[in-house]
């Protein structure tokens, strides 16, 4: 009897999949050093936790300018009493409706994938997830490659 492989293995991954990883990231411009967290969805409470981490990694002589696209939940009202708190610290900085790609970012995304995923096969879910967090762990001490990616010249 056929069994499919969905039922032999949960994470065996099959075009099209739904199946995803979420990650917040943000790179330290000046050394190139990436900063990520794993989490279980986007929304405000998420991302405030992300703030947080990125508060507590600041080496505090200057401010954060976290740069972001216009995702609901960056404005969300939820996070004002935490920017508040953190306003000597922490700046956010909105990138126009429909640019992505001035993001510093969403670069490291990019050659993430270029990297990690594109023309391999990953059986399961979990193979491509090691991957990916093995090259951001080359990534999270200062680098230049992605200083030089996400220069703002």
């Amino acid at each position: 009897m056929w069994v499919p492989p969905e039922e032999k293995d949960p994470q065996l991954l099959h075009a099209p999949t739904r199946k995803h990883v979420c990650m917040y990231g943000a790179v330290q411009v000046a050394t190139g050093k990436l900063l990520t967290q794993e989490c279980e969805r986007f929304d405000a409470m998420v991302f405030q936790n992300f703030l947080m981490m990125l508060v507590r990694e600041h080496d505090g002589k200057r401010r954060i300018h976290l740069i972001l696209d216009n995702a609901k939940y960056h404005h969300a009202i939820l996070l004002e009493p935490f920017l508040e708190e953190h306003k000597d610290k922490l700046v956010l900085e909105f990138l126009p409706p429909y640019s992505p790609d001035l993001n510093p970012i969403e670069r490291v995304w990019r050659l993430t994938r270029r990297l990690c995923v594109h023309n391999r096969y990953f059986a399961i879910l979990s193979d491509l997830v090691k991957v990916v967090y093995a090259q951001f762990s080359l990534w999270a001490a200062p680098n230049d490659a992605l200083r030089r990616l996400c220069a703002i010249n």
